[in-house]
């Protein structure tokens, strides 16, 4: 990939922008790209440094795997220096771990965004967190070797880092539920057959792939863009056929008056 000044390079994660595409990426390798809160605030932080110029995100990690998910060490009594470790939030007062939990599900809306498309490119491990930070992408490029899994259910938890809404609408309530509950790997075939990959290629060529897509999605106006993927996103939870068409009249009636200059 292209060399780019950082505009964030933080506690594994390094936001770099080139014109209308900025790309995030996870860069702790050495631990499997991990997460952790204080990734969580970056990535955060990387939605909230994008310039207005930026039209598509492409999510990206160093080394053979995406992210093995929540860094173990959260759950230790000592958990990470200057953070409450899961256990105290654990036995703390309730109000308290809500707010920490929607805290830290911030760095996983932000990528639903009307005024961007966002690109994962996910290779090896996705697990846990990891699949779920790969589900808040409105696309997924996977590697041949991708392996999905929800492991929450399996630690006793569940999936809380807003991960559950999108693979109940890419895949349906019964296979997510089996997902989840069994905690078993989703590799490459599954993923593209099931919705959950738009596209699947060969490890080496996972980053062109990524870029190739976002070239493409960079080619239609921005603004009609911006409007069909409010569209459908309405669609996904409108009430009836009535219900979206108004909302796709609507949208048509600000895009015609824009091309012809009436728009305000």
């Amino acid at each position: 990939m292209t060399s780019l000044a950082p505009v964030l390079d933080k506690d594994g994660v390094r936001l770099t922008v080139e014109n209308d595409l900025a790309t995030v990426t996870l860069v702790n390798p050495d631990k499997r790209n991990a997460q952790s809160p204080a990734c969580w605030r970056a990535l955060v932080e990387a939605g909230r440094a994008l310039p207005g110029s930026v039209r598509v995100v492409v999510l990206r990690a160093e080394g053979k795997s995406f992210s093995a998910g929540l860094d173990r060490q959260a759950f230790t009594p000592e958990g990470f220096e200057g953070e409450p470790s899961f256990i105290d939030l654990g036995r703390g007062p309730e109000a308290e771990l809500d707010a920490t939990i929607a805290e830290y599900q911030e760095a996983f809306t932000w990528w639903r965004r009307t005024d961007l498309v966002t690109v994962a490119a996910v290779q090896g491990h996705a697990i846990g967190a990891g699949f779920q930070l790969a589900l808040a992408c409105d696309l997924r490029v996977v590697a041949e070797d991708v392996q999905f899994a929800m492991r929450e259910t399996s630690l006793g938890l569940v999936p809380d880092l807003t991960g559950t809404q999108p693979l109940v609408s890419l895949v349906g309530y019964a296979r997510a539920l089996e997902i989840c509950a069994t905690g078993r790997y989703v590799h490459a075939e599954e993923a593209e057959r099931t919705g959950l990959a738009n596209l699947v290629v060969p490890r080496e060529e996972l980053d062109a792939a990524a870029k190739d897509l976002a070239a493409a999605l960079l080619q239609a106006p921005r603004n009609a863009v911006i409007e069909t993927k409010a569209l459908l996103q309405k669609a996904a939870t409108a009430k009836d056929l009535d219900t979206q068409r108004t909302a796709e009249r609507a949208a048509q009636g600000r895009r015609l008056r824009d091309l012809v200059g009436l728009g305000e």
